[in-house]
């Protein structure tokens, strides 16, 4: 294209010798202008669509976690609601002593005994410099605001996890035997179900037996305790909270989703 435009150039500077010199001049310039305007404009159609590509890998990476985020969050909504069951199934036992049942109570006493964690997975996008890459304005803050936001749900996890180490196991190991409370988590594989990895563990800890104690259980004497009302409602009143906090975060996952699945689309 540049050959073609240099031979029109040197046929007209032909016809005017006197003006031979400043029209080639002139031509040369002009041509090299328009081959340095060809070169940018096709380098920037080579950036932007790398950028692009690069954009699309991230969307994709991202979708693909934050569908393992929800799944996952999901499931410890589900067990902090099987927390908070038990919780109110053995306050039934403590108002009608006529319902209580031995098996029953150190079930559910076995499931008010985990915690469940939250661990997502967070991307630092902004510490990356690959937040840049991302167009969508409303998505970007999402993402931003994403990590602040988990924080709600873990601090309140935290605070059961270390009322349930520091208040509650010490009381139930004081008033009541807990080796048969623990052997029924496991062999109803109470604890399995809440490893990091569901599924992975659930053989071996429903393989796990440790008997029944020998010694005196007063299952009456715990129910009638006034403080053991009062541990289960904490249990209760903390996975609640952290069940509304989860709602939230859930919600915000469901909007980052479908922000994503739009600009796959475009």
């Amino acid at each position: 294209m540049i050959n073609f435009f240099r031979k029109k150039r040197k046929i007209l500077a032909d016809d005017n010798k006197a003006l031979k010199y400043t029209r080639y001049a002139i031509g040369e310039i002009v041509l090299v202008v328009i081959g340095i305007l060809i070169a940018l404009s096709i380098n920037n159609w080579n950036e932007n669509r790398k950028e692009r590509i690069q954009e699309n890998t991230i969307l994709n990476q991202l979708k693909a976690d934050f569908i393992s985020n929800l799944q996952q969050l999901d499931q410890k909504i589900s067990f902090r609601k099987e927390f908070m069951n038990s919780s109110k199934q053995l306050f039934k036992y403590i108002d009608q002593p006529s319902l209580r049942n031995k098996d029953s109570i150190d079930y559910h006493i076995a499931k008010t005994m985990p915690y469940a964690t939250f661990d997502p997975i967070i991307n630092d996008l902004a510490g990356s410099g690959e937040l840049s890459l991302i167009k969508n304005t409303a998505l970007k803050q999402a993402l931003t605001r994403w990590s602040s936001e988990i924080n709600d749900v873990m601090e309140d996890e935290v605070i059961w996890k270390n009322y349930r180490n520091n208040q509650y196991f010490p009381f139930l190991i004081k008033h009541y035997q807990l080796r048969t409370v623990r052997n029924k988590a496991y062999k109803a594989n109470i604890l399995g179900k809440y490893s990091l990895e569901i599924g992975k563990n659930n053989e071996a800890y429903a393989k796990d037996d440790i008997g029944e104690t020998l010694f005196k259980e007063d299952f009456n004497a715990l129910l009638n305790h006034p403080d053991f009302e009062d541990h289960l409602s904490r249990c209760y009143s903390v996975n609640s909270w952290a069940n509304v906090q989860s709602q939230i975060l859930r919600n915000r996952i469901v909007l980052i989703l479908e922000l994503l699945d739009n600009e796959l689309k475009n």
